[in-house]
């Protein structure tokens, strides 16, 4: 029990707010005793009204000799702790102000207990209308959280993801609410929001259909117009079981068995709605403005396949109507640009169950395009002194328990294979084999750097909910090598890395990316190898070497690879999607579990240093960004058909295929279409295969050894001889062009 002994001697001007505070941070146990006397400005009435109200609050008669004498007067009254406060304006003001600090730097000082909206309403109302959470010391919380000291405070707009979250959270609660309405008998599961929005599980007998979705963004309409406040209120645990058992919410009941016994049981009520929930939320539903529902699915409880399958609402919302518009419209060129949709029209891969989950087979067209991608890369590094290798993708287990991958990795890797004496496993990278390369044989000093590459086929054990086309997939090719080098070559080699990866993306047209130098997060000992002398190390040297290199660059925490840290390079996709596509890692730890050496200068045994690095990633994820960032366009280089000659009739067959074997002479991939169809549909079919050049012939086309060239961009360019368009498409591949 705590105890508050307050003095009152003719002070009246912050009663209010005074009082207001000091309850908001007593516990209902907990006893106000306030000492009054000489109070002529009217304190007296107005403290004994709100005793009326409070049972915590006492009122006893001072005795008339000031505030001092008060305060001794209440501290006799006074059972357990005792809290010292007086109603004179410096003291009060000493006592009850803290400071804020906010993103810019600036402090301001607001009452001790006040809201985050309390400030940002200080700041201006401005603010406050379209504040949504607040980053208190770099944790997010609701707008109703009590500030109680001195700390920085990040105020979350919708500019902001964890601002669009608690929207979209709030909004997750109001379609609950609709769908509880409209459908009484469903059950409630999880409802949170995500980095694109937002989604609700629910336990229904049936889908929901197109018509029930839009009863229920009708229904959402109604509860956003009605503006109900927003509660948050905690229980007990027992209290919280009741409350979710009476209301038939067994999902929620299960959760809150599960949490922790010390775990704030928060829930937050709307009207007659009233969900399980940590929050942070708005203050009141009419705070959204817009939302729509996007899709539905089936979704496990808990993700687990050993547990009922719920109906899923995925859903948007925003502040204004022209963003959701805009997110619409970003959306329907996200399926335009999908690259399994382009995948199955262009004939570039397929998938089949009777496979696999996560295992495409690539087609005639996409072959043409990996095995391309391939000779690029390697040409590029065997240019830099790169050798390349082929190793099994199979290996003991012993080997991965070497490297250290067996103690981080092993849940992302596949089952064991038991053979004669062995335990064997598909890898899931080839570093450790690489490792074996440079052991297996003395090296020297000036053997270093050695660089060793591969298009190496790793395996990883992904979830059937996970995979996706060819961009997340269980078998997968890497464009992976590793350096190994003297201490002394380390920032030189790391600079030859980012310059070829900048060639490569030059090559490509990539010009919107960032550089991300990824550490650990040092809490985490599970996923990072415990050596913080070792880590201290590798860190500092990378942000070293990247300053030197003049790389404007930022850092991400918990990004690292389990032995080292990395730069990775976030390609900004064409729907604004940050991809990680190339890496450059330093390792130390991997030399050191090996054993690896090297003969130095001085006649002794040194350990090297290993640099992972991987330009394209992996081919299967690089292709499928490829596809995404073209719509299947590729650049006339890349076409797994450059060019299809189109003759006008049968009787220009014969000239079609002399143009044909003109440009097969300087390994243009080129194709006859030769059907009996009319000029316009050959045309028009070309064009949907994105093919980059058409070549009409015709009767004038062959009397003048001619072509008539039609791109995939402009359209009719015009008649072109035939060794002027094979000398300007030869030039336009060996420039990869774009």
């Amino acid at each position: 029990m705590k105890s508050v002994a307050m003095a009152y001697y003719n002070g009246a001007k912050y009663i209010d707010e005074q009082i207001r505070s000091i309850l908001a941070n007593m516990e209902d146990t907990d006893e106000l005793i306030i000492s009054v006397d000489d109070a002529s400005d009217g304190s007296e009435t107005i403290l004994q009204n709100w005793a009326q109200n409070d049972p915590r609050i006492r009122i006893i008669k001072g005795p008339g000799k000031g505030v001092v004498k008060n305060f001794e007067n209440a501290f006799r009254h006074c059972r357990g702790d005792i809290i010292f406060l007086s109603d004179q304006d410096d003291v009060w003001k000493k006592n009850k102000m803290i400071k804020i600090e906010l993103k810019d730097g600036a402090i301001i000082e607001v009452e001790k207990g006040s809201s985050i909206i309390d400030v940002a309403k200080k700041i201006s109302e401005g603010l406050a209308r379209v504040t949504l959470a607040g980053l208190v010391n770099g944790e997010v919380q609701d707008l109703r959280h009590k500030l109680t000291e001195d700390c920085k405070l990040e105020i979350l707009t919708f500019d902001s993801l964890e601002g669009k979250k608690a929207y979209w959270h709030t909004t997750s609660h109001i379609m609950a609410q609709a769908i509880k309405r409209l459908y009484p008998e469903i059950k409630l599961a999880i409802g949170p929001s995500i980095d694109n929005g937002f989604y609700y599980d629910f336990d229904t007998e049936k889908p929901f259909s197109e018509e029930d979705l839009i009863k229920i963004e009708d229904e959402m309409k109604k509860i956003i117009k009605e503006d109900l406040p927003i509660e948050r209120f905690e229980l007990p645990r027992s209290e919280a079981i009741k409350l979710m058992k009476d209301a038939g919410e067994d999902y929620k009941v299960e959760l809150i068995e599960d949490l922790p016994e010390d775990e704030v049981l928060s829930f937050y009520k709307q009207g007659e709605f009233t969900d399980l929930c940590a929050g942070p939320h708005l203050m009141s539903t009419g705070k959204v403005k817009c939302a729509k529902l996007l899709s539905t699915s089936g979704a496990y409880w808990r993700g687990d396949e050993k547990n009922k399958m719920l109906q899923r609402i995925y859903a948007i919302s925003f502040p204004k109507a022209s963003l959701l518009e805009e997110h619409l419209a970003k959306l329907e060129e996200a399926k335009q640009r999908d690259h399994r949709k382009l995948g199955k029209d262009l004939e570039l891969f397929m998938t089949h169950k009777l496979v696999g989950s996560g295992l495409p087979m690539y087609l005639p067209n996409g072959a043409t395009v990996r095995r391309l991608l391939e000779r690029y890369i390697q040409d590029k590094e065997i240019r830099m002194g790169y050798k390349h290798v082929y190793t099994p993708s199979l290996a003991n287990v012993e080997l991965y328990k070497t490297s250290g991958h067996w103690d981080h990795y092993k849940e992302d890797m596949f089952p064991v294979m038991k053979m004669d004496n062995e335990e064997l496993v598909l890898r899931p990278m080839n570093c450790p084999h690489h490792m074996l390369i440079f052991k297996s044989k003395m090296r020297s000093y000036k053997d270093l750097p050695i660089r060793i590459g591969e298009l190496a086929h790793d395996f990883r054990y992904e979830d059937s909910g996970t995979v996706c086309g060819i961009e997340r997939v269980r078998e997968m090719c890497q464009n992976d090598a590793h350096l190994f080098v003297r201490p002394d070559q380390i920032k030189d080699e790391v600079g030859k890395v980012v310059k070829l990866i900048l060639d490569v993306y030059k090559d490509f047209g990539f010009k919107d990316y960032k550089f991300r130098l990824s550490l650990r997060d040092k809490n985490d000992k599970h996923k990072y190898f415990d050596d913080d002398e070792m880590w201290d190390k590798a860190e500092s040297q990378l942000r070293e070497i990247l300053t030197e290199l003049g790389l404007d660059f930022y850092e991400a925490e918990g990004e690292a690879a389990f032995y080292g840290p990395k730069l990775d390079v976030q390609l900004k996709s064409a729907i604004g999607h940050d991809v990680t596509v190339s890496t450059c890692q330093l390792d130390f730890l991997l030399p050191q579990r090996f054993e690896l050496e090297y003969i130095g200068e001085d006649g002794k045994a040194h350990r090297p240093v290993v640099i992972h690095r991987a330009i394209l990633g992996t081919l299967d994820r690089f292709m499928a960004f490829l596809i995404e960032e073209t719509k299947g366009a590729f650049p006339t280089w890349l076409a797994p058909v450059q060019v299809k000659v189109l003759p006008i009739s049968d009787k220009h067959l014969e000239y079609a295929n002399k143009v044909k074997e003109a440009l097969q002479d300087k390994e243009v991939r080129v194709e006859v279409d030769d059907r009996a169809e009319k000029i316009g549909y050959k045309i028009r079919e070309a064009q949907l295969q994105k093919v980059p050049y058409m070549l009409v012939v015709g009767d004038k086309e062959q009397e003048a050894g001619e072509v008539g060239v039609r791109n995939r961009k402009d359209g009719d360019v015009g008649a072109m001889k035939l060794e002027k368009f094979v000398e300007k498409i030869d030039e336009e591949i060996k420039t990869f062009a774009k």
